[in-house]
């Protein structure tokens, strides 16, 4: 058996290397009736009709906008 994974002195490295963000004060979620409506308007109701293969709904509109 050969050792897989690195030893458990290196555990927390990442996190502990990253730096701390405050959580931003954010909108409450929409729920029940209106979570669907936008749900509906997202998937059907602003959908681009065009050629070629159908873009999945985590695709960015600018090509290699994020990393």
């Amino acid at each position: 058996m050969g050792k897989v994974h690195g030893s458990l002195s290196r555990v927390g490295k990442v996190r502990g290397q990253t730096p701390k963000v405050e959580k931003k004060e954010k909108p409450a979620p929409l729920t029940g009736r209106a979570k669907k409506r936008a749900q509906y308007n997202r998937r059907f109701v602003s959908m681009v009709v065009g050629f070629g293969k159908k873009k999945g709904p985590n695709t960015q509109s600018v090509p290699g906008a994020a990393p």
